[in-house]
């Protein structure tokens, strides 16, 4: 059987929100500055790995976010993977609130100037854009991985996402 001999109808939005929502995914604030310097970010739980040489990453992005069109712009942006602690600072980058930059800590990344949300990232990797893949409402954008930070000497768990709620890993004693 060929592609074009698959005939059903997409699934439909809500039938692929429940079965993705039953995925659980580790939770990223995705970071960058405009070319004037305005920081912006939004909450994502599509990061993937690539491959490893050279170092890439994807996140999928929604095809009018701010963020992704400041992105493209710079062809910069900073993956900050959030600890079990973040929950807040996940809640706000995904409500979009204007002033979110001014509710968190962060500094500039060396490379690119992407905000990095050290206090509530157990990890930070800056990318620079290698290629971008327009799907559906949604942008695959590719990030070569330019540097990595571990922003706190402890061992922090990962914040996750999944059955639309937040959790963390298990930490065996």
């Amino acid at each position: 059987m060929t592609a074009d001999q698959v005939t059903a109808p997409s699934a439909g939005p809500e039938v692929f929100r429940s079965l993705m929502s039953t995925l659980p995914a580790g939770v990223a604030v995705v970071t960058t500055a405009d070319v004037d310097g305005t920081p912006w970010g939004l909450t994502c739980s599509t990061v993937c790995g690539v491959a490893m040489d050279p170092p890439t990453l994807l996140v999928c992005l929604r095809d009018e976010s701010p963020t992704l069109h400041a992105m493209r712009r710079t062809s910069a942006f900073a993956v900050n993977l959030l600890h079990e602690a973040a929950r807040d600072t996940a809640e706000l980058f995904a409500s979009g609130a204007a002033d979110r930059f001014d509710r968190v800590e962060w500094t500039r990344s060396p490379h690119g100037a992407s905000p990095h949300l050290e206090g509530a990232a157990h990890a930070i990797a800056d990318c620079r854009i290698t290629g971008t893949v327009g799907i559906g409402d949604h942008v695959v954008v590719f990030g070569e991985v330019l540097g990595v930070r571990h922003p706190t000497e402890d061992e922090r768990v990962p914040l996750l996402y999944g059955f639309r709620r937040y959790s963390s890993w298990p930490v065996e004693p």
